[in-house]
């Protein structure tokens, strides 16, 4: 693995970025919502930062911070923290992630000063074909089509991929870090509104199709009531069956054989995972993507995630540009045509880099991002083409990526630390159950045509392949080499923006984690430029607009959890209003 340089120099008055107090934007008074937007259910409200001395973990829900830092306490690390958060998010945010899912895993080991990143992506079944998601007429079916059933599923990757960084940096025994979770398993949780909104407002309509999903989550054909207390036994068995017998007991055996066959013979679109899936997956260790940002060293996943390709592309780009020092619609300008340019490389270029060459140097070269570069002016460049780049000439294509996805950051007692984007794709996956949890639908993070009239799409359907992903965990180090900030989001492809936008907000605008994260946001993909509703100034939509954006307004329902290392140790924690998270600590 790659030590991080030490040694590249840092302007000192960004050591001085995070006070102690909430500050910086305010944004504008929610505007009053008629009906329910499912991206947005748990309304908005100020969040004050969270700072603590010793350590900190900041999760989608206050069950799995609490169990983190329960398990940091009792003389675990963030790695075994990690396995908490993840076992307990099963349980109470079973709508986002689960280890019917996989992740995108970065740990900072502070002993040998060294970033390891793991890749526990969902692969494709060896009997998944191009053709996967076309019909009787070669043409692709409609996304939600594509999604309920066990079509969509593909081979899980969290279990395995945490039982391996466990085994490999974990300090507690495995069996201990499920204690918490199968107990609340066990006696039961209290519902968050968040949860019952999302059933409610059926925004996969497989939950109330499939007779496991909907008997869990509807009992009576009425989502489960928030406040009230839902106990899971079924997710108890399989976590105690995880814990006393480690990751292979979700690989195989008699749960691995329940997972096949919920799949198998799902009462909508059957699908083609098999035992040999399961049997043969394996985790990645791969190269992190790290780029030089201002006076400071931004680390994310490279391939098969785009989103530290796209998210350091973007901020090279943005390099030489006066963003200002708060948030401005010139800076905010800048920051979308540089999305658009990455973006548009990104739905070219980026895919699984086992089964494709992905120039991930190419894009990132002085040379390429100066050519690149030139493209941005004070107006909006409109659509932007990919560039060109040598190999082979993929056709660019768009997957349908959905926000329902969760981030964790973690920082230890020993100075450790751990970023993990992690989710089962869509909100509440595939809707097939299985064993107290969901399966995932990242298969339709794939593109459902694997080709056009001009040629083959780099990131369609193979057998064993890695869809291609947007989680963009993020590490960021100052000019000692040691770690100064830990974040990411859920959000589907805006998470890229998301994520993005806050990494502007900390090193241009210098405004502290908790303030950077309630910053209204602002994406555009290469299309539109979307304005965060309610929240965007007024004068963000007219300034935007006379530089030639088509500008819109929606809810952009990020989900961002960080924590920065203020100058005298402690550690302060961001949690995103937009969700139901909490910073734990002490």
């Amino acid at each position: 693995m790659n030590n991080i340089t030490k040694g590249f120099s840092i302007n000192s008055a960004l050591l001085l970025l995070v006070p102690l107090l909430l500050a910086g934007c305010q944004p504008t008074t929610p505007e009053p919502q008629t009906a329910l937007d499912p991206e947005a259910a748990t309304g908005w409200t100020q969040q004050q930062a969270v700072i603590t001395n010793d350590y900190m973990v900041v999760a989608a829900n206050a069950y799995a911070a609490d169990a983190g830092a329960a398990i940091i306490r009792q003389g675990g690390n963030a790695i075994d923290a990690a396995v908490a958060v993840q076992a307990m998010l099963t349980l109470v945010e079973p709508q986002s992630s689960g280890i019917g899912g996989g992740a995108f895993i970065l740990y900072w080991d502070a002993a040998t000063e060294q970033l390891y990143t793991l890749d526990a992506r969902e692969t494709a079944p060896e009997e998944a074909t191009p053709d996967l998601f076309l019909n009787d007429q070669g043409e692709a079916v409609q996304w939600i089509e594509a999604v309920v059933g066990g079509r969509s599923v593909g081979t899980p990757g969290i279990v395995k991929g945490l039982a391996e960084a466990h085994q490999r940096f974990g300090k507690l025994n495995w069996s201990t870090l499920f204690n918490d979770p199968i107990r609340v398993a066990s006696e039961g949780f209290i519902v968050s509104a968040r949860l019952e909104q999302l059933i409610a407002a059926n925004i996969n309509p497989g939950v109330a199709q499939l007779s496991a999903a909907k008997n869990y989550f509807m009992p009576n054909g009425q989502p489960i009531a928030a406040g009230s207390v839902k106990k899971n036994p079924e997710l108890a068995q399989s976590l105690q069956l995880i814990a006393e017998h480690g990751a292979e007991a979700f690989y195989q055996g008699p749960l691995a054989e329940k997972i096949v066959q919920a799949v198998r013979h799902a009462e909508i679109e059957p699908g083609r995972l098999n035992m040999n899936d399961l049997l043969n997956y394996t985790v990645i260790w791969r190269e992190p993507v790290c780029g030089d940002y201002r006076t400071l060293l931004v680390c994310s996943m490279g391939p098969p995630s785009s989103g530290g390709t796209t998210i350091v592309q973007m901020l090279k780009l943005l390099e030489p540009f006066d963003l200002g020092t708060s948030p401005n619609t010139t800076g905010l300008h800048y920051f979308t045509q540089a999305s658009r340019l990455a973006f548009a490389d990104r739905n070219t270029y980026s895919a699984d880099p086992d089964f494709i060459d992905v120039p991930v140097a190419a894009m990132l070269s002085g040379n390429y991002l100066n050519e690149r570069r030139a493209l941005i002016t004070d107006t909006d460049m409109g659509t932007a083409l990919p560039g060109r780049l040598e190999g082979e000439p993929w056709v660019s294509a768009v997957s349908l990526e959905q926000p329902n996805t969760s981030h964790f950051s973690i920082v230890d007692k020993a100075g450790n630390v751990v970023s993990i984007t992690t989710t089962i794709e869509m909100g509440f996956g595939s809707s097939v159950m299985v064993g107290g949890f969901l399966l995932n639908n990242q298969l339709t993070d794939f593109s459902l045509s694997p080709s056009d009239s001009q040629g083959l799409v780099a990131n369609r359907v193979e057998a064993g392949k890695r869809p291609r992903s947007s989680m963009s965990p993020v590490i960021i180090f100052d000019q000692d080499g040691a770690p100064l900030h830990v974040l990411g989001s859920p959000g589907g492809p805006r998470i890229i923006n998301y994520v993005g936008q806050t990494i502007v907000g900390l090193v241009d605008w210098q405004l502290n984690m908790q303030a950077a994260i309630n910053l209204p946001r602002i994406t555009n993909m290469n299309g539109v430029t979307t304005l965060e509703q309610g929240l965007a100034p007024a004068d963000w939509l007219r300034d935007l607009s006379s530089r030639g954006h088509r500008v819109e307004s929606r809810a952009l329902n990020s989900g961002l959890h960080g924590i920065s290392r203020l100058t005298d140790g402690r550690l302060l924690g961001g949690v995103d209003p937009r969700r139901e998270g909490k910073a734990a600590g002490h």
